[in-house]
Parts: C-alpha cells; structure tokens; sequence
C-alpha cells in the first residue's frame, strides 16, 4: 500500500456519523398512567393523592396530550430537512433519554448535538435535560449541548406569524386595541435562587465548563430563565411594532403554577387577566412563548381554566395556535443542529 493511503474502512472509521437529540419534557398516553409519571416528575418524591387525582382530571377534560406525537412530528421533519437520524428523548416519559442514547449507541452514532424543545434556559428544565443526557452518554457518544436559543430569529418569527393575524382578528372583533398576553411556565421560586451541582462525565464535559474547573463545582450564576422569557416576548412583540403594536400594549406572566406547596415564581396569569380587565380592556390575546407544541398547559390550562376565568371577568380571550410543525420553527432547529453537523462548531 502506498505511504500514506487510506483503506475506505478507515476512512469510515474515521468519519463521525452525526445525529440529533430533542429533549423534552414528556407526557403520560391515558388518564392511567398519569400516577407513574407524576412519580418520574417528582423522582420518588410523595405527591398528595388529591394532586394526583387534580392532574388526572385535567388530562381526562382534553383527552389526552398531545405533546409527544407532535414532538416524534418534529423530530421526523427535522431528519428529512437535515437528511440525519434525529432522536427524542423525554425526561418523564417514553421513549425516555436513555432509550434515546441506546439506540444512538446501537446505530452506531459518534457525535450528536442535543436540542431542548424549550428555548429558555432554566435548571428546572434545560439543566435537568442536560444533566440526565450525559449522565447517559458516557464516553460512546461527543454531545454537543445547545442551552439556550430564546432569541434564536427564527423562532421568534414562527411565533409572530402566528400571533400577528389573531391579534388583528381580535383588534378588529373589538372595534379597539387588544393587549397581547405573553406567558411562560413557572418555576418554583427556590430553583432560581440556588444553583444544583453540576456532575459530567470527565470525557464529554460541556465546551462552556472550563477544563481549569472541577466539573462539580456548583453553578453560582443566576438562574436566566425569568430573564430569557420576557426578553423572547419582547423580541416576539417588536415584530408587530410596525402594525401598531407598542409596548404599553403587551404583559407578561408566568402560567400553570405547581399545585403541590411552596412558592413559585409570578405575576401569574389569574392576577394579571385581572389587571388588563381593571384597566378596561375588553379582551386580550394570550401567547404562550415558552412551548412549542400543544400539550396539558396548553389545551387546559389556558384553553379551558384560563378561558373560564376571562369569561367570568368579563374578558374575551384568544389564543394563536401552537407552532407544532411550524416551517419557521423547523428553520430555527435545523439553523442551530447544522453548524455541529457539518463539523464547523464541533471542536
């Protein structure tokens, strides 16, 4: 063989076969099986029974959630987009991260760059995902770790194409300007305010933990998420600004509070319906900006309680549709997944 030369078996074995992992948060199928998701959620932690039962009453008035078909949705569009296998992993459900990582390994991925299917970065959230994702991945697997992307364009036009003609709808129904409603979920006050202990295999430390730092030091930066969700509202509302929209005209609120004990973080959205209201208005948009596809808080929470509650206030209430399988929002995730793809930001 001539110096040099390489067999085409090398060269495979050199190259990194690539792929993508969406995380998110999971959902139980059935009514059913809502008590042993409530136990993965509180990871063994007792639940009052009548917690329990309030969950399952909420899931039995929408049928079901419908959050893990359109995420399998999402992750089918994103492969055809970026013509690599993509796979779902959910923290609380199936198929769960680690059924996710072991079909990686199985296929024989090598590198992979890990996505959550929530913009805003919180360690309730993003920081759960990403502990539990190298906690699984061990050495097998180079797992690049996107954590934040609440002001990624494109997503920020996917959530603006769908506000802007049910606000215009609404404005025109009225006969005067309506307030838009900017929501995301809460988190428990206590999570923002202290930082958990980080833990990473020493092989797949993430790029933004430097190499001179123990990868157990805790993390004693402030939580961004309450920062990251207003500001991925502002952005979202600035799109509208040239058709009227100013910023007197929208709010903002943290939804779907816990229900088990202790404080979360606010203003919530009861207490701010009420204030739009007390400032007589007639009606007002709601936008989720946290969630990216439909699910409990979503066709619950503000589709059935939150509605009820405008109504007996005496505010209409609208809401845009979800971005479920949004162009624009599969623009966002294939703009970020590409780079580490094609190699440009693997290193």
């Amino acid at each position: 063989m001539i110096a040099g030369s390489e067999t085409a078996a090398e060269k495979s074995a050199q190259t990194p076969k690539r792929a993508v992992l969406l995380l998110a948060h999971g959902t139980p199928e059935t009514v059913e099986e809502v008590p042993e998701y409530l136990r993965n959620v509180v990871r063994g932690h007792a639940l009052p029974q009548t917690v329990v039962e309030e969950i399952q009453r909420r899931y039995a008035q929408i049928g079901k959630s419908p959050l893990t078909e359109w995420t399998l949705r999402q992750a089918e569009l994103l492969r055809q987009a970026l013509g690599v296998s993509v796979y779902v992993g959910m923290r609380n459900w199936k198929p769960t991260i680690a059924d996710a990582v072991h079909a990686m390994r199985d296929e024989g991925v090598t590198e992979a760059v890990a996505i959550c299917l929530a913009p805003q970065n919180s360690r309730t959230s993003v920081g759960l995902y990403r502990r539990a994702a190298y906690g699984e991945i061990g050495d097998t697997v180079r797992l690049h770790f996107i954590e934040s992307w609440a002001e990624h364009p494109r997503l920020m036009d996917a959530f603006a194409e769908r506000l802007r003609p049910v606000w215009k709808q609404a404005c025109h129904a009225s006969g005067a300007k309506i307030p838009v409603l900017f929501t995301a979920h809460s988190v428990p006050c206590r999570t923002i305010q202290t930082a958990p202990v980080q833990t990473f295999p020493a092989q797949t430390l993430p790029a933004k933990i430097p190499p001179t730092r123990a990868p157990q030091e805790p993390d004693s930066s402030p939580d961004p998420y309450a920062v990251e969700a207003k500001r991925t509202a502002a952005l979202v509302a600035e799109r509208l600004s040239s058709e009227g929209l100013t910023e007197r005209d929208w709010f903002f609120a943290f939804q779907s509070q816990g229900i088990s004990g202790g404080p979360w973080i606010g203003p919530t959205v009861e207490e701010t319906l009420q204030a739009i209201r007390d400032e007589g208005h007639a009606g007002v948009v709601l936008q989720p900006i946290g969630f990216l596809c439909d699910h409990v808080e979503i066709l619950y929470d503000i589709d059935i309680a939150f509605q009820s509650l405008a109504k007996k206030i005496g505010l209409k209430l609208w809401r845009p549709e979800s971005l479920n399988a949004s162009p624009l929002l599969m623009e966002a995730l294939v703009d970020l997944a590409a780079p580490y793809l094609s190699g440009r930001r693997a290193k």
